[in-house]
């Protein structure tokens, strides 16, 4: 390998770091953590339950009797994407656990504190997002098998049932196929800059068939989601 293209390969894997952007897995979160240290179980087990919890208006009131925990023990970047998994998802469900006629305008100390922390640590928004309900809300069932959708489950379950685990898990599937465009536009870059035109063909090549991937498995969709109303 020459050495100009070496050290395009090198900062392209940097670069890759930096963002936190995996070289195998894209922006989803590789391997996302399914449980946090003990000091952190009344999250968890709320989370857990977090589906009944709101289908049974019970959630403020677990919430509402939930110990006030510092973040002080998420030592690394993997428990504070679980950290603000979790904590969104509570969140999400005791702002609207009585749906819109009567959504809570204001969040108790001990759920709003630690989930300020741990958004500002991460650069996140304190609110339920992409990189949680998608990006960091995947897990194989069988950690030596495929990245299937009959291999794969989310960690947190919302309500909504299959429909909404459905269409996580096929979003997932969907940012998979997408890794080899993110790379293709990072070649298409560098052609640029070399210049080369017959490696710029080959990454815009590549990024339209990764287009084409990401299409047909955004597809599946249609298999799992109901009709819209």
């Amino acid at each position: 390998m020459e050495p100009q293209t070496e050290n395009l390969k090198t900062a392209w894997q940097l670069s890759l770091g930096s963002y936190y952007i995996s070289e195998e897995y894209g922006f989803l979160l590789p391997n996302p953590l399914r449980e946090l240290p003990d000091h952190y179980r009344p999250w968890m087990e709320i989370a857990k339950k977090l589906s009944h919890l709101i289908e049974s208006h019970q959630l403020r009131a677990h919430v509402n009797k939930m110990p006030l925990l510092s973040c002080q023990f998420l030592k690394s970047y993997r428990q504070q994407r679980l950290a603000h998994l979790v904590l969104s998802s509570i969140t999400m469900g005791y702002v609207w656990q009585e749906g819109e006629t009567q959504p809570k305008e204001v969040l108790p100390r001990n759920l709003a504190i630690p989930f300020v922390e741990v958004s500002r640590n991460l650069g996140l928004p304190p609110i339920l997002v992409h990189s949680d309900l998608v990006l960091a809300n995947w897990t194989k069932r069988n950690s030596e098998g495929p990245l299937e959708i009959s291999n794969l489950d989310t960690i947190i379950l919302f309500p909504g049932g299959e429909s909404l685990r459905g269409f996580i898990l096929v979003t997932v599937l969907v940012e998979k196929a997408a890794v080899p465009g993110i790379k293709a536009l990072a070649q298409a870059m560098h052609a640029v800059l070399q210049p080369s035109q017959d490696a710029l063909l080959k990454a815009l090549q590549q990024l339209k068939l990764c287009i084409q991937d990401m299409t047909r498995t955004l597809g599946r969709m249609h298999g799992i989601m109901p009709p819209c109303f």
